[in-house]
């Protein structure tokens, strides 16, 4: 039930990326329409503090062992898509670097100890997170590319880095050790202790 779940949320990604794509490329050539959904797919693949978080909440979310599990992940890339909003407006919002690493810390923490919370709970949690991550994404957007296709582009490769890390931890805690997601965990918590040094 879980993995059907998943699966439709990456296929809803997918959709509603492509549904926003659609009135873009009546107005640009589509060379410059797919830079631009390609540059939004691979910019959560360049920064090693996106990816670890954005794995970690894949693998934190397959530890719930919660039917409603997959809103967890399914709010991180819409409320990334708000931040992204709150960048291009040029609307302030302080504290964005740290409160990236720091989600990389807090997660990998949850992680480490298997912490479960309410569904709810966990999905305010990944929110602000996300907030900072779409800020960032949102500011560091390439000039004159479709903001759109560009958001439509780091909205699917985070849903499926989502889906890498749920189906990652469900494998090694079916097949090998319900532990080895938490030893994943105490490694991401070391990367966020480090990235948070880095900003001191």
């Amino acid at each position: 039930m879980k993995l059907n779940k998943l699966r439709c949320l990456c296929m809803a990604a997918a959709l509603g990326s492509a549904m926003i794509s659609l009135p873009a490329l009546a107005h640009d050539s589509v060379l410059h329409s797919m830079n631009a959904m390609q540059d939004g797919f691979l910019h959560p693949f360049t920064g090693l503090d996106h990816l670890l978080a954005m794995l970690a909440i894949g693998i934190w979310s397959a530890q719930q062992k919660n039917a409603r599990a997959w809103l967890i992940p399914a709010s991180f890339p819409l409320m990334m898509v708000a931040g992204g909003a709150l960048a291009l407006a040029g609307i302030p919002l302080p504290g964005v670097e740290h409160g990236i690493a720091a989600s990389v810390l807090v997660l990998g923490l949850l992680i480490s100890f298997a912490v479960k919370l309410p569904v709810g709970a966990g999905v305010a949690l990944v929110s602000v997170f996300a907030m900072a991550h779409g800020y960032a994404h949102g500011q560091e957007m390439p000039a004159n590319e479709s903001a759109a296709l560009y958001g439509a582009g780091f909205v699917l490769a985070t849903a499926l880095i989502h889906a890498v890390g749920w189906f990652a931890s469900n494998a090694a805690q079916k097949m090998l050790t319900s532990t080895l997601p938490r030893y994943a965990g105490v490694m991401i918590t070391l990367a966020g202790a480090f990235f948070l040094s880095a900003l001191a």
